[in-house]
């Protein structure tokens, strides 16, 4: 389907708006779940939606760190932070992420990183291969001395899917598939001083629910019912769901129900291999004949 530009412009803006008030929150003894909260009032001021719930991960937790409903977690003074924020209006998305270094001991790391990033844009144009672009941002890990994380990296973006098309790698991995002048991108760089891989970790407040899948009971119909209403499609903090419905356990009952139908899908936290920091910077970018323009400033 064919982007709404004129949109994109304006979500684009509001995105790098509301990041960059997010990045001012962080800061030692403040809870992750009050800026969370923050950053989600000041989307509904601006009348939209969150294309995936934001992510406030910390030093080894590449991505997918969203707080509970409770969460009492603060940041403090040795953290590196990732903040990843997916907005929409409408079905008109954009992605973007920034990293704070409370510990102020990571300058290399993030400096490498935000180097990469700005490498990686400037080789973006019609028919760049993904893995040049990742080749780009492999040498200035190299040139640094750090890891690029290997299973994680950017990607397209489309109507109605915030992760779609394309998967655009931090290193050289030899995909030939040609960028499409007019397409939505989002370039993701995370470096590490770790292994340069994530895994899965225990830890899961996101989920996303496909459509057509009745729960049984009353109760669990509701809370499906809401999902679909709000949320469609699109990914959701559990704790969206259990500041409505004001249950916890209801809400976790009717996940488990759906996960059992094969409904749900989970995104837990993403956690670097070696317990290695990770900082993470992204931009959305539309693609050009001769570059490229970025939306998401």
């Amino acid at each position: 389907m064919a982007h709404d530009y004129k949109k994109l412009e304006q979500i684009g803006k509001d995105t790098f708006e509301i990041i960059n008030q997010a990045r001012e929150m962080v800061k030692p003894g403040v809870r992750l779940l009050d800026v969370a909260r923050k950053v989600e009032e000041l989307a509904r001021k601006k009348n939209i939606q969150f294309a995936f719930p934001i992510n406030l991960s910390i030093n080894e937790n590449a991505a997918h760190y969203t707080p509970s409903f409770d969460d009492p977690l603060t940041f403090s003074d040795k953290d590196v932070v990732k903040v990843d924020i997916g907005l929409r209006s409408g079905d008109n998305l954009t992605d973007c992420a920034v990293t704070v270094d409370l510990s102020g001991k990571y300058t290399k790391l993030m400096q490498a990183t935000e180097e990469a990033l700005d490498a990686a844009i400037s080789t973006v144009k019609e028919g760049r291969k993904v893995g040049d672009i990742g080749k780009e941002v492999e040498k200035v890990a190299k040139k640094y001395g750090v890891m690029p994380i290997k299973n994680l990296g950017g990607h397209g973006i489309d109507e109605g899917e915030l992760h779609a098309n394309y998967f655009i790698p931090n290193y050289d991995n030899g995909d030939d598939t040609e960028l499409v002048e007019g397409d939505l991108i989002a370039v993701e760089v995370f470096f590490t001083d770790g292994e340069g891989w994530v895994k899965n970790g225990e830890y899961n407040q996101i989920y996303q629910k496909f459509p057509g899948y009745t729960p049984r009971t009353n109760d669990m119909r509701a809370i499906s019912d809401f999902i679909d209403q709000n949320y469609s499609t699109y990914p959701f903090a559990l704790r969206w769901l259990v500041e409505n419905f004001k249950s916890e356990f209801k809400v976790k009952a009717a996940l488990n129900e759906l996960t059992r139908q094969g409904a749900l899908e989970s995104f837990p936290v993403l956690v670097e291999r070696k317990k290695g920091n990770v900082v993470q910077f992204e931009k959305s970018v539309i693609v050009g004949r001769e570059g490229c323009a970025v939306i998401t400033q």
